[in-house]
């Protein structure tokens, strides 16, 4: 059997995406039959003491403190955005001038100007790139995109989601780079609810128009962000959403929840229960009604047969393996996967109309 050829990984960012990705670069080859050895050839940030110790504890072979030699050099293949959001759109560019594939975090700019430049440039460049929504890869949301692509569930009605995290109420001092709206674009709208979003579009389709309100907790502190956000939406199908994100909901870890309902059956997931989906179908006979609960690992459900025999649960971090899985394929097939950028663009018109809202305290249409 020839070797792989080597794909070289040049990755900005070292903290906690940081960390995630490069993680599933280093397992991905042990679940997949992927096109590529990836390799960790340099890490970039701009504490070249923290970089440096991360390039060890990460396995990368170098440490960069900036970011543009990485655009420069000849042995990177990729670039991986893990960095604060301000700071994608100026990488991502960068990278497709300079003919590298490009993986981005979410979401993928600080406003829709620059998603759209990223998107329209990437598309320009013929550029291979995805961003990392990643709870697209939970087995059970590909299982529910199935069901409901298969008309199990009927005529989609509704659809409720919220996401809600607590560790907010740790921050007293709001240090992080999240906390500022120039750097962050949002707050609680942009880290969480953009999660949200990109799975209401997976499921049910784009949306139509929105209507939001927007809560900012601390007031007395310049350029700061929403702490809480909830919003109506329409969508093209017909069926009506409920939105709601926040980081200041005590003992919610992480409870990224999603239900939709259609007029032949109903779903539900939460991500603090992530290999089950609760599904409930009308046709059932009606001494059985009543929600099933689905243990999502055995190798009928989707990418579920390439991880642990059935009943062994999987984890937050599967979900980035299956992520750059899908990225090397694409590369080697010269074609983008999804979601790719035009998916961060179509999740920033949401993002943007949902501001705007909160402004105008009106309905705002989403362009199509």
């Amino acid at each position: 059997m020839s070797a792989k050829r080597e794909l070289r990984i040049g990755m900005i960012g070292h903290r906690f995406m940081g960390r995630v990705h490069s993680h599933a670069y280093r397992n991905v080859g042990t679940f997949f039959d992927v096109p590529f050895t990836p390799i960790l050839q340099v890490i970039a940030g701009t504490n070249i003491q923290s970089v440096e110790q991360a390039a060890h504890t990460l396995g990368f072979k170098e440490a960069e403190s900036d970011w543009h030699r990485l655009i420069e050099r000849n042995d990177i293949d990729v670039i991986d955005i893990a960095a604060p959001n301000d700071m994608h759109a100026a990488i991502a560019i960068a990278a497709s001038q300079a003919g590298k594939a490009v993986l981005c975090e979410k979401p993928l700019a600080i406003n829709l100007s620059e998603a759209q430049t990223m998107y329209r440039t990437v598309v320009a460049h013929d550029t291979a790139h995805m961003i990392c929504h990643n709870y697209r890869f939970v087995p059970a949301i590909q299982l529910a995109h199935d069901l409901i692509q298969e008309g199990r569930l009927g005529q989609i009605r509704q659809i409720r989601a919220h996401y809600l995290q607590d560790w907010m109420l740790d921050q007293p001092h709001r240090s992080s780079w999240r906390f500022s709206k120039s750097r962050s674009g949002s707050g609680a709208l942009g880290d969480l609810g953009a999660h949200s979003i990109d799975l209401a579009r997976f499921l049910v389709g784009e949306f139509s128009e929105v209507v939001s309100l927007l809560h900012q907790g601390i007031r007395d502190e310049v350029d700061s962000v929403d702490d809480s956000c909830m919003f109506l939406a329409n969508f093209q199908s017909g069926a009506t959403g409920i939105f709601e994100a926040t980081r200041m909901s005590p003992g919610n870890r992480n409870s990224n929840r999603i239900e939709i309902d259609g007029d032949k059956g109903s779903l539900r997931w939460d991500l603090e229960s992530m290999n089950l989906l609760q599904l409930y179908l009308h046709e059932d006979d009606e001494k059985m009604q009543g929600f099933r609960t689905i243990h999502c690992t055995s190798p009928v459900h989707p990418y579920a047969s390439h991880y642990w025999p059935a009943g062994h649960s999987i984890g937050y971090e599967t979900t980035f393996i299956t992520l750059i899985s899908q990225f090397l394929i694409g590369i080697s097939h010269g074609r983008c996967q999804s979601p790719d950028f035009y998916d961060g663009y179509r999740n920033q018109l949401i993002l943007d109309a949902v501001e705007r809202s909160a402004v105008h305290h009106s309905w705002m249409t989403v362009p199509l």
